[in-house]
């Protein structure tokens, strides 16, 4: 994939704003004497460090070719269904639609985009493979707990699989007349969902007194959740100059991505909870 100048001055300022914000954690780390201020540090540090390593994924992924991006995000879809999987036992029962879910669902969706047949990909998982799972469960005869069972492959292929599959497909499937570069939608989604996260973070650990959902997630707050989303929605009405969007527009989708992704975390929180697990 040839990147044009657009995304690569993407990814310099990117590499640029990293050097900055582990420069600036060294130093906190070497300032902040209290645990409470050290926990807040620590938390920034590992989080900068997640980015560097996204950073060289993704820049690489985008580098080596068109295809590279799809099978990287299969990648990702295999490892986290795993974990999901993993996360919720199920039953000898479930093997055989288990081994269609990942052997056969998952390699076909990413196929589809791979093969730039959006038909088929965007139905794939919700219509066909949300049929086929409780059909093949049924022929094991395994009866016990069988609806809720079913359920969590289902949830396990549309949260890790198909939902992330629409990503990479930002750089196959969509067509936008006059606009190219389709790596650069891939980045601002990226972008966007990451610094609200951070954003997120910091407001709320500098100025969170109410949270959202307290028996949740206790440390989302509104005023969490209302500075770090006006700010990463800011941020990426600032690289609407890389996007197919007005400065308006990029910020209409920004806010979007913004409140879709503070609720898929607290989706997230959910099933962890509901499992007992911390990370």
């Amino acid at each position: 994939m040839n990147l044009d100048r657009e995304t690569i001055w993407l990814f310099g300022g990117m590499l640029g704003l990293l050097t900055i914000a582990s420069g600036i954690g060294h130093w906190l780390h070497s300032r902040v004497r209290t645990e409470g201020g050290r926990k807040v540090v620590d938390n920034l540090v590992s989080r900068t460090r997640a980015w560097w390593v996204m950073c060289a994924v993704f820049g690489g992924a985008l580098a080596m070719g068109r295809l590279a991006p799809v099978l990287m995000f299969a990648l990702t879809s295999f490892l986290a269904l795993r974990e999901f999987i993993t996360l919720t036992p199920t039953r000898r029962g479930d093997h055989r639609s288990l081994f269609w879910a990942f052997f056969v669902i998952l390699p076909l969706q990413y196929w589809t985009l791979a093969t730039e047949w959006y038909g088929l990909f965007a139905i794939l998982i919700p219509v066909y493979a949300f049929l086929f799972i409780p059909m093949r469960s049924a022929i094991a005869g395994d009866t016990e707990r069988f609806l809720e069972r079913t359920a969590k492959i289902q949830w396990g292929l549309m949260v890790a699989v198909y939902c992330v599959s629409h990503a990479p497909a930002l750089v196959t499937l969509i067509k936008i007349p006059g606009y190219t570069g389709n790596a650069k939608l891939l980045f601002f989604l990226v972008f966007v969902a990451q610094i609200s996260d951070v954003f997120q973070y910091v407001w709320g650990k500098t100025c969170g007194r109410h949270p959202i959902a307290p028996k949740l997630s206790p440390n989302k707050t509104i005023e969490g959740f209302i500075g770090g989303g006006l700010s990463a929605t800011f941020a990426g009405a600032a690289l609407w100059w890389s996007t197919p969007f007005t400065f308006w527009q990029a910020a209409g989708m920004s806010a979007l991505i913004v409140v879709m992704g503070f609720f898929g975390g607290l989706v997230m929180s959910a099933i962890k909870r509901d499992r007992g697990v911390k990370d």
